[in-house]
């Protein structure tokens, strides 16, 4: 089958920093899907593995982890779909990933393809909606979907692919007032019509921007990125007994001055729930198929921004070098081989 991998780390500049190669098919396991991939969408750590992880006995790897696609095969295990369904997941690590034509992804990591959307649509949201229905209902303890509780939730850097997700999550399920951080016209734009009730730069000082729009303090700030040059800031405007959640991976991370305010710090990895297997795996089915369920009742739509093609090397390494750019907004697909 097509595929797209790496040999080994290289800048996305490089000619052969992704190219397209024959593997053979993967063989769906017990509780395994085999889904013939439609559409993919990129996130920050497709760069991350390319760029730093050297792969196995110099063999490809295939990255990826968004998919939307369609059941072709199932394991003899499995109870949650069927041969022709339309899927969409986001995978794990430790398997080869969805740039290639076929994948065997364990059904518990899969939800149901919203009907509303397209493939290329739908492939934009899975890594992204988990990332922040976790980071809000189970790290930061907000009641699921209780729009009676109020409170402030800062998001740092609401244009990208998670906070584009966050904003619409905590807004349309909550009683949040949410206040996100864009430096530019289009990304300021951007959290708007994802749903943010206010605007702040984050190129400018965190808790002047508050002041500016009214508020003291908030109650939660989700940290996306740059969470270890923020942290001063995030200490300054998080209320005694407020909580901090982090995706982005600082060197460091100094929480000491956390202290005197008695603050809380929650890290979120979605792939912790696939990477050890652990009770409570089949969550992100549930919460992928609560997903669909929102996006085709209209409540939440998708974050597609731009669709740079056919999946193959020349417009994968384009998508890549987008995510890179650090000025992508929204989610960036492929969609057929």
């Amino acid at each position: 089958m097509k595929a797209i991998g790496y040999y080994k780390p290289q800048p996305i500049g490089a000619a052969d920093a992704l190219a397209d190669i024959e593997i053979p098919a993967p063989v769906p396991g017990p509780r395994d899907l085999l889904v013939r991939i439609k559409a993919i969408s990129i996130n920050p750590v497709d760069v991350k593995v390319r760029a730093g992880v050297k792969p196995a006995d110099g063999q490809a790897r295939i990255l990826g982890w968004d998919a939307a696609g369609v059941v072709e095969a199932v394991g003899t295990d499995t109870a949650l779909f069927r041969v022709g369904d339309e899927v969409f997941y986001a995978g794990t690590l430790n398997r080869p990933g969805t740039n290639a034509e076929l994948q065997a992804v364990d059904e518990r990591l899969v939800g149901r393809k919203p009907t509303s959307l397209s493939f290329e649509q739908a492939a934009a949201l899975p890594l992204t909606a988990v990332t922040a229905w976790e980071l809000l209902f189970d790290r930061l303890g907000v009641p699921a979907e209780d729009k009676t509780r109020a409170g402030t939730l800062f998001i740092i850097n609401g244009a990208g692919g998670v906070g584009s997700i966050l904003i619409q999550i905590a807004r349309q399920l909550t009683g949040l007032t949410v206040i996100a951080t864009a430096s530019r016209p289009e990304t300021a734009e951007w959290v708007k019509q994802m749903g943010a009730h206010h605007v702040v730069d984050h190129h400018k000082s965190l808790a002047e921007g508050l002041k500016a729009i009214g508020f003291s303090e908030v109650d939660y700030v989700a940290g996306l990125t740059a969470t270890q040059q923020n942290l001063p800031a995030i200490v300054d405007i998080l209320r005694p007994q407020g909580k901090l959640a982090l995706i982005d991976d600082p060197e460091t991370l100094d929480i000491a001055p956390f202290k005197r305010k008695s603050l809380s710090v929650h890290w979120e990895l979605m792939f912790t729930r696939s990477i050890y297997e652990t009770p409570d795996m089949i969550a992100q089915h549930d919460i992928l198929n609560r997903v669909s369920e929102l996006v085709d009742q209209g409540v939440l739509r998708t974050t597609l921004k731009e669709n740079f093609g056919p999946i193959n090397a020349a417009n994968l390494r384009a998508a890549h070098a987008s995510v890179e750019s650090g000025k992508a907004i929204g989610k960036s697909v492929l969609a057929g081989f």
